[in-house]
């Protein structure tokens, strides 16, 4: 494959995480638009919040089979669109079943997405022979910034959730269409005996497994910022609904900044480093939600911890990918599983915590999870962690 092949496969790839950023924040940046609009009781919220995780769980381990027989690309292309079609049926029904059915489906699509965008960027990873994986995730902090900002303007201008949400979808549905077109991925990676030193062509768990725990632990934080910012400042901090949008935003924004300079933090300090670092900064920014005494400190406090959060997802994949070289797309998927892991417990603890104590304590809940990912940093390798095989370029594939 041509150096312009894979240049077009790494654009279209990043735009499809962006198009992923939108979608998902305006669906967790409007939580308490969409429980007022059902009727979703505050003890009932948790049950619907955690089965979206365990749907993409689900859809994440189906999709590693699917992958083997079609390829990732063909995957991310279909899955897409559901979930931009998805995210207009949350917005356009009234009854309690509608919204189970569209999240439901929101659930399913967004696991299958999820694990191959990933797997297509480790892939692509490997080709380049750097680090690239944080410029796909910060592709995703951009879409997420720009789908708060709109979820912000809907609730300025008291829309509803379906009149904000069709613009967007009719916009990014076909781009996202003619964008699949130039996904591809790379070739196979490092030498056989390299991989047999990983445990063959297989994926031994064992092997996975601190890179298991700091992805439940990362989403565990990312999904209590997701899900309970806007509602920790609208009913902790006592924010108005259109300040309580903010949070979110302000997340991805920090988020944003770590990304894009993250790979660079990788080439030069190694991904241990980084990750130990992010875990540091993530661990603080929870500290101090639980203590901020107002709406702006609590808007802070998320910031930084959206600077702490950004590098320890995409590193994680990352690592899972020079892990077992010889099997990247199973390893992938079935860390991404542990995404949904991480949201599972993450949304429904804090929940639970939230009610039977309060909101400001369960926020320590996932400041001690993220501070103990230090513990797991050298499952990232050393500074001198290959990213596929070497520098050299190997052989790549048309897989669009």
């Amino acid at each position: 494959m041509t150096d312009a092949r894979l240049r077009r496969g790494r654009g279209s790839l990043a735009f499809g995480f962006f198009v992923q950023g939108v979608t998902f924040a305006l669906l967790v940046t409007r939580i308490p638009a969409i429980q007022d609009r059902y009727g979703i009781s505050d003890a009932l919220l948790p049950a619907f919040l955690a089965a979206v995780p365990i749907l993409a769980g689900v859809a994440s381990v189906t999709t590693e089979k699917v992958v083997a027989r079609v390829g990732p690309a063909v995957v991310l292309r279909w899955a897409q669109p559901f979930v931009l079609l998805a995210l207009l049926a949350v917005g356009a029904g009234t009854e309690l079943w509608q919204a189970a059915v569209a999240l439901g489906l929101f659930g399913l699509a967004v696991g299958a997405l999820d694990a191959s965008m990933n797997m297509l960027g480790v892939s692509l990873q490997r080709a380049y022979g750097r680090s690239i994986m944080l410029g796909f995730h910060a592709a995703y902090s951009l879409g997420g910034i720009v789908g708060a900002s709109l979820a912000w303007a809907g609730a300025h201008w008291h829309l509803s959730l379906f009149t904000s949400y069709l613009p967007v979808v009719a916009v990014l549905l076909p781009l996202a269409l003619v964008g699949s077109r130039w996904y591809a991925a790379g070739g196979d990676g490092p030498a056989p005996e390299e991989s047999a030193e990983k445990g063959g062509g297989g994926v031994a768990f064992k092997l996975l497994l601190p890179l298991c725990l700091v992805m439940t632990f990362a989403y565990i934080g990312d999904s209590t910022a997701a899900n309970w910012s806007a509602k920790y400042l609208q009913d902790v901090l006592h924010s108005s609904e259109e300040l309580a949008t903010v949070p979110y935003n302000a997340y991805m924004v920090t988020t944003l900044l770590g990304r894009a300079v993250g790979d660079f933090g990788v080439r030069r300090l190694g991904a241990a480093a980084v990750v130990r670092g992010g875990a540091v900064l993530a661990a603080l920014g929870f500290g101090l939600v639980a203590v901020a005494p107002g709406a702006w400190a609590g808007i802070a406090a998320f910031t930084l911890l959206g600077l702490g959060l950004s590098v320890i997802v995409p590193q994680t994949f990352a690592a899972a990918g020079r892990l077992f070289p010889g099997n990247s797309d199973a390893a992938v998927a079935r860390l991404n599983v542990f995404n949904y892991v991480g949201f599972l417990i993450g949304s429904p603890l804090v929940g639970a915590l939230g009610d039977a104590w309060s909101y400001r304590g369960a926020m320590l809940i996932p400041m001690v999870l993220v501070l103990a990912t230090v513990a797991y940093a050298t499952s990232f390798g050393s500074r001198g962690a290959r990213y596929g095989g070497g520098h050299e370029r190997p052989r790549t594939v048309d897989v669009g």
